[in-house]
């Protein structure tokens, strides 16, 4: 209560309506799996375009996890790009790799080796500075880093101002191209280096009073700085301009290509690191001596070229890579639908292990009913409609939808100079969270994600017929099926749930939409005294919410009555709740379900028959 001391007036603020529940978003995914490049073990990106992934994660060229073709496409960039085209406005992607995965670099032509010494050390110790991909794989295997150094005049005054960490040669003599020496600027003091000089001075002039007696030398200096250009073998360039050399610069190269950077977007996408193997200071003139070799050649600056080797994406990431990467989704509160593409591209029918635990772990992943998530589960490629009855026996959850069969698209590597096929196979899950999010985006979760067109599907593999999917739809396998003249379709909105209350995806989704929103609009209800005035303040906040869900057609019934019920009251509460602290509401709504089976029943009338 507000304390009234002094004799005045007070004007205070209340407010006389309950608070308000925002419905939470249900069109954002999430994908687990392995890319060709980008960070591993750290809390997912959201990306919101096709371009946003390519840059983080790389393109669509094939991984190498050794002779088994099947395994090797890079099923979560076709995803991706699936995904975007049917719709899908926000996704996570976690990306995951196994142990013995390498990174590559230029070790064997390091920037700066390491101190040689007689005997020589076994092991021999790393170089003292060399480049090297930031992430493990093949995306930057014979790529090619080229240094060049870029000379800028500078002046007396350029040099007083000059930032620390600058590097500067000094030139003179009668042809101007007599190198006089290097000096580095460090805590405001100019200092000469001795690292490319074959006969340091005893006593070193300071650069700013060697050049006001210009005399007969002519003296000028030179600021230097060093341009990085990163080509890969897929030809994609990265290019750094005026790197400096000294680590007091607000561009010095190893902050501006740091192994470990501290920015979250570099951490996220800078391809190519200088990686130190000490951490004993390397001054500016011995790296510039590592990267390019020195002074400058009959007016032109040196350069050098570093090639990239040593690369792999090692053996097929298996089930403990995987929950790793489930477990750094946990704290993506907005995250409402899950999948793995190209999980079942590990099935065996001789062995189920590889394939299953990981369908098991995603799961498992999306069981927590606090999470609100749905899975989306692909069957393995090729199998016959009768091998996809066994594989839904192994399932039963009411928090996962399973798709059959895979889908056939026009593969995005194929051209005249390539070997690659015209088409491919894949997974299903890419397109259909796709298709989630454009059927809530366009109408809303209570509709079931079903009859919606397949954008960017040829075919699929096998092809469905009724009779089939007579089969498969009663025990909960979604198929994928080209109907005659209305194209391809995803037609079936059922769970892998043999509880028949929780049968229909769309109530299922829904009703976590019902419970995410609720339970993230009534956490101001925490803590506040347990009487009458909180039991109504709830009953309010929850109905409005359920009014205005009811209003939009997410809920049946013609009255308000009919739709839903809030009870937080004496009848739903015991003494015993109260005296631990226990608010209980009771909700009770009348969920929309799909007309999953259209039924017109037709007769003969007579034209005298009374109607």
């Amino acid at each position: 209560m507000p304390e009234y001391l002094a004799p005045g007036v007070y004007v205070e603020e209340v407010s006389f309506r309950s608070k308000s529940i925002e419905g939470v978003g249900t069109s954002t995914s999430a994908f687990v799996g392995p890319t060709r490049k980008g960070p591993v073990g750290i809390a997912p990106e959201l990306l919101t375009s096709f371009a946003d992934f390519e840059r983080i994660f790389g393109d669509e060229e094939d991984l190498d996890f050794g002779d088994v073709p099947l395994l090797n496409r890079n099923y979560i960039a076709h995803a991706a790009r699936a995904f975007f085209n049917n719709g899908g406005a926000r996704l996570y992607v976690a990306r995951i790799q196994a142990d013995d995965a390498t990174m590559a670099d230029a070790i064997g032509t390091p920037v700066l080796a390491a101190p040689v010494s007689d005997p020589p050390p076994d092991p021999p110790p790393p170089p003292r500075a060399w480049f090297s991909a930031r992430f493990a794989g093949t995306q930057h295997e014979g790529a090619t880093v080229v240094v060049q150094q870029v000379a800028q005049p500078i002046g007396h005054s350029g040099l007083e101002n000059a930032p620390n960490g600058t590097l500067v040669r000094v030139l003179g003599g009668n042809d101007g191209t007599t190198l006089f020496g290097y000096w580095f600027k460090t805590d405001d003091v100019w200092t000469r280096g001795t690292a490319l000089d074959t006969d340091p001075p005893v006593d070193p002039q300071p650069v700013t009073d060697l050049l006001l007696d210009f005399g007969p030398q002519s003296l000028r200096a030179d600021s230097l700085a060093m341009d990085v250009t990163l080509t890969t073998a897929s030809r994609e360039v990265t290019r750094f301009e005026a790197l400096a050399l000294g680590p007091q610069h607000p561009q010095y190269i190893g902050a501006q290509m740091a192994f470990e950077p501290t920015r979250r977007s570099d951490e996220l996408t800078l391809p190519v690191g200088l990686r130190f193997g000490s951490a004993a200071a390397i001054a500016p003139d011995e790296l510039l001596e590592g990267l390019v070799g020195g002074a400058a050649t009959a007016g032109v600056e040196p350069s050098a070229s570093f090639v990239l080797t040593g690369g792999a994406d090692g053996a097929a990431p298996g089930l403990d890579d995987y929950s790793d990467a489930f477990g750094l989704l946990v704290g993506l509160e907005d995250v409402s639908i899950v999948a793995a593409p190209g999980y079942s591209a590990r099935y065996d029918p001789n062995d189920l292990t590889a394939y299953q635990s990981i369908q098991d772990a995603l799961i498992t992943h999306v069981a927590d009913p606090r999470r609100y998530r749905m899975a989306v589960l692909d069957a393995p490629p090729g199998v016959t409609p009768v091998e996809m009855r066994t594989l839904r026996g192994l399932i039963d959850t009411t928090r996962a939808a399973l798709y059959y069969p895979w889908v056939i698209a026009a593969n995005p590597l194929s051209s005249p100079r390539r070997n690659e096929p015209a088409e491919i196979a894949l997974p299903p899950s890419g397109y259909v969270c796709g298709i989630y999010a454009r059927n809530d985006i366009e109408r809303g979760v209570y509709k079931a994600p079903a009859n919606e067109v397949v954008r960017g599907a040829l075919r699929f593999e096998p092809s469905v017929n009724f009779g089939q999917q007579e089969l498969l739809n009663p025990i909960g396998v979604n198929c994928l099926r080209a109907l005659s003249g209305r194209g391809l379709r995803v037609w079936g909105a059922r769970t892998v749930s043999s509880d028949p209350e929780w049968k229909y995806l769309n109530v299922r989704r829904y009703f976590n939409y019902i419970g995410a929103s609720i339970d993230r609009g009534t956490q101001w209800a925490v803590f506040e005294p347990n009487n009458e005035l909180l039991w109504a303040n709830v009953r309010g906040t929850i109905g409005d919410f359920l009014y205005n869900e009811w209003r939009s057609g997410a809920l049946l019934g013609t009255k308000q009555d009919e739709a839903f019920f809030v009870r937080c009251d004496r009848t739903t509460m015991t003494q015993n709740d109260l005296d631990n602290g226990r608010i209980i509401c009771l909700i009770g709504v009348a969920v929309v379900k799909p007309a999953e089976f259209v039924i017109f029943r037709i007769g003969q009338k007579t034209a005298d028959a009374k109607s």
